[in-house]
């Protein structure tokens, strides 16, 4: 029974204290929820530690959910900022070891280059839409193709190629005007 519910309202009973509507979700989603870690982590232990470490929050988190949003993107951005988290964490223990020659500082360099790029994605991301943003997140997050993105969403394929051009240049602008 509880399988054929919508996310959303196994997110309700689940913040409720629902331990079956709970179970269910995490079930659900826990692949999404790694997946998603994994490549925002590009590490296969720190996206099975992070996971882990979002499911056993989520009970809390979803005291939160106020389900404005599609349950899945409310749990993607708990997923972005829970990595968000970790680099942040990551980068002060890095910084507490500097001095390990050229080699460390260079790949400090490149870690915090990469860190604001991806900071800077993210960000750039909550200035879109929301259905831009879910487009993506289905398209380039999940590897959907165009036509089963359009499917998750109830829209055409056409729209979802469209929805990736609005994208792609609405992210140069934003780009060029954060340039200047």
């Amino acid at each position: 029974m509880l399988m054929d519910t919508p996310d959303e309202m196994l997110a309700t009973a689940a913040a409720q204290g629902d331990r079956a509507a709970f179970a269910t979700l995490v079930g659900r989603h826990y692949d999404r929820i790694h997946g998603l870690a994994w490549r925002l982590t590009g590490v296969k232990a720190e996206a099975e530690d992070l996971a882990q470490d979002i499911c056993a929050a989520l009970p809390a988190k979803l005291r939160n959910w106020r389900g404005e949003a599609r349950f899945t993107t409310w749990l993607y951005r708990v997923v972005v900022n829970a990595a968000h988290d970790l680099r942040r964490r990551q980068a002060t223990r890095s910084r507490a070891s500097q001095g390990w020659g050229d080699w460390e500082l260079a790949r400090q360099d490149e870690i915090a280059t990469q860190a604001e790029a991806e900071d800077w994605l993210a960000q750039a991301m909550t200035r879109l839409s929301p259905e831009l943003r879910d487009t993506v997140a289905l398209v380039l997050g999940e590897e959907m193709t165009q036509a089963e993105a359009g499917q998750v969403l109830g829209v055409s394929e056409g729209t979802i190629a469209w929805r990736m051009s609005e994208v792609k240049k609405r992210l140069r602008a934003m780009a060029r005007e954060d340039a200047k």
